[in-house]
């Protein structure tokens, strides 16, 4: 008969296992973010002087933008003058719209568990 003893020693050395493979995942997807971040620094910019003359998006344009995100972000992969992100806004209120918009489109929290 198994002794009780020397099946939880076996179970302790499977679990120090597991938690090395565990925490070697973590480290490497912790670096890829990291070096992601950091690269992002490298990102061409562009100037939005031309878009800036214009009135900003307010709470409605950024619901409607929201609404249509994912068909432009399908548009956006193909076309380089159709955004995702109104550039000129006049800031939370337009991205509560967007966020409110996007989050009635994919149904909000009504499929969260």
């Amino acid at each position: 008969m198994i002794e009780k003893s020397s099946i939880l020693l076996n179970f302790k050395h499977i679990k120090s296992i597991i938690m090395k493979r565990i925490i070697g995942k973590f480290r490497l997807v912790l670096a890829a973010a990291f070096m992601l971040v950091i690269l992002t620094g490298c990102a061409q910019s562009i100037a939005v002087d031309n878009c800036v003359d214009a009135v900003p998006y307010g709470f409605f344009g950024g619901l409607w933008h929201g609404f249509i995100a994912p068909f432009s972000f399908v548009v956006s992969l193909f076309m380089d003058d159709v955004a995702l992100y109104a550039v000129n806004n006049n800031g939370g209120w337009y991205d509560f719209g967007f966020v409110l918009g996007a989050g009635i489109l994919f149904g909000g929290g009504s499929k969260a568990t």
